[in-house]
């Protein structure tokens, strides 16, 4: 059940982000996104009443454990190091255009 609904909600938003209300470096992430102007859709797994089920599915289907968990365009990017890996490298913000989770800069 909780696979299902972790891949229906991946398939569903541009932009999907696994997260936890406590966590410093799922703060960094939503931080960097609102930043951004991206428009995405936050789980906060310690809130919801299958949350922790919802992890395990996460883990088992992309070998991540840790929150953040973020993907764009239904494709897996991995946690806050990655994002923020990509950011720096300039290619955050390309795939977030892509998915049309971003206003485009006029």
């Amino acid at each position: 059940m909780a696979s299902e609904k972790a891949k229906l909600l991946v398939s569903s938003n541009p932009v999907m982000v696994f997260s936890k209300t406590y966590c410093p470096y799922c703060t960094k992430v939503k931080d960097l996104f609102s930043k951004l102007g991206v428009q995405c859709k936050i789980i906060e797994l310690d809130v919801e009443s299958d949350g922790s089920e919802i992890q395990a599915a996460l883990a088992e289907w992309t070998g991540q454990r840790t929150v953040p968990n973020v993907f764009i365009s239904g494709k897996h990017i991995g946690g806050c190091d990655r994002v923020m890996e990509k950011h720096s490298e300039g290619k955050l913000v390309p795939l977030l255009t892509e998915a049309g989770a971003l206003a485009a800069a006029s």
